[in-house]
């Protein structure tokens, strides 16, 4: 007697553990800084090595330094500082796929001067494993074996692509413009749709400049870029559910001033990478239940668990908070501009038919103060809870990615800084099942001999014929066939009567 194992795939999404590390970067810098006004920057995970048990990568951090120098002038640095990480989970295999999501959660300015700018930052890491992990299934051909099979339904990955393609968006300014002092680039994915060998992904790019005109003014430029891209992923059926994430490559951003009649043209060239994960569910014939007629079975069964992927859910909130300055902090007489915002997600959950996001976001703001005819800045942090109705149960779990657009932050009595802003979020919502197949048999004892040649079975109400056959250890349509008069599943107590010696 031989058994076979038939294996299957099945998709398997986990959540790695969040961790915290610190990243010390050094920005070279050719002018002597008298203050630094503020500092935007954000982190990317850029190459990925998985192992069995670690996942190691390689990412940078963007940032952008806005200074004023000892002679008064305001200017900015623009720098990349690498770094490594790396996620430890005995569930890691070579082969897997890793999603990395690398937030800078804060950063200190330790030093600057003499040619360099030094700062530390903290980076949060977080991840979701994407793997694929084979089921075995028993199979035999052996003519004393009966089986009994079920089709199940699996979820499968069809796989990932990534793409990188450039937006163009362009400014147009109706006055002089002595310099652009910064540009900051925001993706925003708006759609997500499966087609035939491919994924088609639309979106925003939102971009934001800050320059300073001829007449000594700062100034704030805003352009909104929609795309849509198809991404080649073989395998992909208009049946598929496909996620998309989307980063703006920022130390790759151009940024170009052009002269016109009517004033000033800043043309922008964003780097957008996109990447793509589908999933299908499919069918998948297992084996429910056997037996042998002829011997007693030792069978053993694997239980597995697969994720279900769910269409993404997006939405927009508007946010808004307060800060009120000490009595020791020069007082506010013009917002001169806003320097950057950061935000940071600190969790995010389903529960009663609503998920909820939750945060915090810190922006930069430069005001300047009469008295002392000096440039200040002082960051605003908002902490904001924002929810919107989901389709998912509570036991689903989410991943988010959000955007922060519209900033405004207006002064109030001299003191008082109002922010309102608005977020655009995208929720990627998925949940565990749990099955189990056969997936071994081993033969124990023969079956004893039968010491008669029929038997009358006392077969009660609800059995099939699958579970008088299986105990008596005969064929199931043995029992059919010399009952014809029964109809299964029984709908009251019945009599069966079996003969061995007929086919």
């Amino acid at each position: 007697m031989a058994f076979e194992t038939n294996k299957f795939m099945v998709v398997k999404k986990k959540r790695l553990e969040k961790s915290t590390f610190s990243v010390e970067c050094n920005v070279e810098t050719s002018v002597e800084i008298d203050k630094i006004l503020s500092v935007c920057q954000s982190a990317q995970a850029d190459n990925v090595e998985i192992l069995n048990g670690v996942a190691n990568y390689a990412g940078h951090i963007d940032l952008c330094v806005l200074y004023m120098t000892v002679d008064g002038e305001i200017g900015t640095l623009n720098s990349s500082c690498p770094f490594t990480g790396k996620f430890e989970d005995d569930f890691i295999c070579v082969g897997d796929r890793l999603g990395i999501k690398v937030d800078v959660a804060d950063y200190a300015i330790d030093s600057f001067g003499n040619g360099n700018i030094k700062l530390s930052c903290v980076c949060e890491q977080s991840g979701i494993l994407i793997c694929g992990r084979e089921v075995g299934c028993i199979a035999t051909g052996d003519e004393d074996i009966c089986m009994k099979e079920d089709e199940i339904l699996v979820n499968t990955l069809v796989g990932q692509a990534r793409e990188t393609f450039a937006v163009e968006s362009e400014i147009s300014i109706k006055e002089p413009v002595k310099k652009v002092i910064t540009s900051d680039s925001q993706v925003f994915v708006k759609s997500v749709e499966s087609g035939v060998d491919f994924v088609s992904v639309g979106g925003e790019v939102v971009t934001k400049i800050l320059y300073l005109t001829e007449s000594d003014r700062f100034e704030t430029g805003y352009t909104t870029e929609s795309f849509k891209e198809e991404v080649e992923l073989a395998g992909v059926t208009r049946e598929a559910v496909s996620e998309a994430a989307a980063c703006v490559r920022r130390s790759d951003v151009k940024c170009e001033v052009e002269n016109s009649d009517k004033g000033v043209d800043v043309k922008i060239s964003i780097p957008v990478e996109l990447q793509v994960t589908s999933y299908l569910e499919k069918n998948q014939v297992v084996v429910k239940d056997l037996y042998s007629t002829a011997n007693d079975l030792q069978v053993s069964t694997e239980s597995f668990e697969m994720t279900r992927q769910m269409p993404c859910d997006l939405f927009e909130e508007k946010i808004d908070g307060t800060l009120t300055l000490d009595e020791d902090s020069p007082r506010v007489d013009k917002i001169m501009f806003v320097g950057g915002s950061n935000l940071v997600v600190t969790n995010a959950y389903v529960k009663g038919g609503e998920v909820f996001v939750e945060g915090v976001t810190k922006t930069n703001v430069v005001y300047l103060n009469d008295e002392t005819s000096a440039l200040y800045s002082v960051v605003v942090e908002v902490p904001f809870v924002v929810s919107d109705k989901t389709d998912c149960e509570d036991d689903a779990e989410i991943s988010v990615d959000v955007v922060l657009t519209d900033v405004d932050v207006a002064v109030k009595k001299g003191r008082e800084f109002l922010f309102d802003a608005k977020l655009k979020i995208t929720v990627s919502k998925f949940c565990q099942v749990t099955g189990a197949v056969i997936s071994g048999a081993q033969v124990a004892e023969p079956a004893p001999e039968r010491d008669c040649g029929m038997e009358l079975v006392f077969a009660s109400a609800g059995q099939t014929a699958w579970d008088i056959a299986k105990a008596i250890r005969v064929r199931e349509e043995t029992v059919i066939f010399q009952n014809p008069d029964l109809v299964f599943p029984l709908e009251k107590d019945e009599n069966v009567v079996v003969f061995f010696n007929m086919r």
